[in-house]
């Protein structure tokens, strides 16, 4: 096994592919090099003398600045490398040609779906209880419980999908609120939804109705219950449930074009590695699923940071290019608007498997989104309405991200990991690990191991069966987070009274 990867030609680090002792020699290329320290896996080494001050390079771009001289052999972390970010730029529209599309094998353009009345597919058809406020979190979990027995069939699940907000917001605090929740109950993998509110609250059944958030929604799948007005909730709802599901099991699957695919694209508790296995591995597969006529979502707008020029000259037309710009800039914004600095992004377990600072996160992050050109620029909650690779208004956090992709429309999201994670989102979430230790260690939370890269399996080889995996996803196939873990998180941004 090759001991380190020099990815590109003019990097002056390398990553470590394997646990490296002080003193051993390490070749990368036609050069060797003697390690004045121990390197641990994923973590970078100095394959040059590196003067104070000077870039230190990875991916063919600056990860940042040599806090002090490193000599040639040495570890490169948080000790002598700190970022390189500044605050908001002015960028310029360089375009640079969108690679060629990628071909797919005769007949793998279709996935057994569940088509709405909306046109939008569904791969899965769940009942949905979603609360407007959390308040009645506690009776959408006990409704949860109590109506269990409805799925099966083709029901696949019966889900309560809880959430702390809906009241004491203010301004866009609270517009995100009602945009998240319109957003899940249109959502179309479920089957059917029961809106289940208090009857007091700032975004109620009533503002929802009345401030068009809901206008063209399908009716038949929905149900609201306002518990103020029930003299026993529970009951009422199992009630409304019932008569959904009734309704739910008129819908089947059949053959849908993966056109009509959207897969969110998200990474966390990533490592040194993430950018180099798993990542790749799903921008190949983006590249696939685009080049099919289907979509991809590309979130985590500040780990873009230090990155994003890539992504602004990938921009399909000038329009998109300065939306990319706002999207980076008004980003930063409010980061400062909350007295925040903007660059100490990576986790303590992003730094403890290699990552040293947000360009080092940001180029690896990147990755996911393949080659493809950059179509649209979503804000929070806004569907997708540009099939191709888009790019989506939200923060870092896994679980605020990941719910951001399902509002905008993802019926699967893609979480590519170097550490590992149970949680899910609202819809199947496929947990890819970047290294082998990970998958063979938590075989209970780890769909694909993307570290078989390292093993001999080729780039192509491996973005083709996540592919077919994605497609068999979408006709049925549960992963494993889907075995009770179920998460849904709203983009808090203001003050809560």
């Amino acid at each position: 096994m090759q001991e380190v990867l020099r990815i590109s030609p003019i990097d002056n680090v390398a990553v470590a592919l394997t646990e490296l002792k002080a003193g051993a020699e390490v070749r990368f290329g036609h050069e060797g090099i003697v390690l004045k320290e121990a390197v641990s896996m994923g973590h970078k080494l100095a394959l040059k003398d590196i003067p104070e001050g000077e870039k230190v390079i990875k991916y063919g771009f600056p990860i940042g600045i040599a806090k002090t001289f490193i000599p040639a052999g040495s570890h490169v972390h948080v000790h002598n490398l700190k970022t390189g970010l500044q605050d908001n730029l002015a960028y310029e529209y360089h375009p640079s040609p969108a690679k060629a599309r990628v071909a797919l094998p005769e007949g793998e353009n279709t996935f057994l779906g569940y088509e709405r009345p909306d046109g939008r597919a569904g791969v899965r058809n769940e009942l949905w209880i979603v609360p407007t406020v959390g308040c009645v979190n506690a009776i959408a979990r006990r409704i949860e419980q109590e109506a269990k027995g409805l799925a099966g069939g083709n029901i696949e699940s019966v889900v309560a999908l809880s959430h702390p907000y809906g009241c004491s917001q203010m301004g866009d605090d609270q517009e995100n609120t009602r945009e998240a929740i319109s957003a899940l109950i249109r959502h179309p993998n479920a089957g059917g939804v029961l809106v289940l509110g208090l009857g007091c609250e700032n975004s109620g059944i009533e503002v929802l109705k009345e401030g068009g958030y809901l206008d063209g929604m399908d009716e038949s799948r929905v149900r609201f219950l306002k518990c103020q007005d029930s003299d026993d909730e529970v009951k009422d709802g199992v009630r409304l449930l019932t008569e959904l599901a009734e309704q739910a099991r008129g819908f089947t699957r059949k053959s849908i074009p993966v056109d009509r695919l959207i897969v969110g694209l998200k990474c966390g508790g990533s490592d040194g590695l993430s950018g180099i296995t798993a990542n790749p591995v799903v921008g190949r597969f983006s590249d696939l699923i685009t080049s099919a006529g289907g979509s991809t979502i590309l979130t985590e707008v500040p780990e873009m940071f230090g990155a994003e020029t890539i992504l602004m000259n990938r921009a399909a037309n000038e329009e998109v290019f300065h939306k990319t710009v706002k999207l980076i800039n008004d980003f930063k914004d409010y980061f400062r608007e909350h007295g925040q600095t903007i660059y100490e992004n990576p986790s303590p377990g992003n730094k403890a498997g290699g990552i040293s600072t947000l360009e080092d996160k940001a180029l690896g992050c990147t990755q996911k989104s393949g080659f493809g050109p950059v179509m649209d620029v979503l804000s929070y909650g806004e569907s997708l309405k540009k099939k191709g690779l888009n790019l989506l208004n939200a923060p870092g956090n896994d679980l605020v991200a990941s719910t951001a992709l399902v509002l905008s429309g993802a019926q699967i999201v893609l979480f590519t990991t170097g550490r590992g994670t149970p949680f899910a989102s609202a819809v199947p979430t496929v947990k890819i690990s970047s290294n082998s230790p990970l998958a063979s260690h938590k075989k209970n939370w780890i769909d694909f191991d993307a570290g078989r890269l390292l093993d001999g399996a080729g780039l192509d080889e491996l973005g083709l069966s996540l592919y077919r995996m994605v497609l068999d996803i979408a006709s049925g196939q549960k992963v494993l987070s889907e075995e009770g873990f179920r998460d849904f998180a709203i983009f808090k941004k203001g003050v809560t009274l």
